[in-house]
């Protein structure tokens, strides 16, 4: 077994214990989203607004579709929170 193939286990482990915690935490995953969009907005001084918003919305699109995946997500997307 070689290295790579010990990562490749890992790796699917690590994405296991991920998707389990966003499916247990999706609001609070948003919260996050929405602070961490909001302190790279401030230290950029608004320059790059347009494309933080995008990837907000798109982490915030993948948080729904984990949820739906478990059973717990509402029909439409949920921005994150403003901050």
């Amino acid at each position: 077994m070689g290295l790579l193939d010990g990562l490749k286990g890992r790796a699917g482990t690590l994405a296991g214990k991920a998707t389990e915690f966003i499916g247990g935490n999706s609001d609070k995953v948003k919260n996050g989203i929405g602070k961490a969009g909001g302190f790279v907005d401030s230290r950029t001084h608004g320059k790059y607004s347009r494309h933080i918003s995008g990837v907000q919305m798109k982490a915030s699109q993948m948080v729904d579709q984990i949820d739906k995946k478990d059973g717990k997500g509402g029909n439409a997307p949920t921005p994150p929170p403003a901050v």
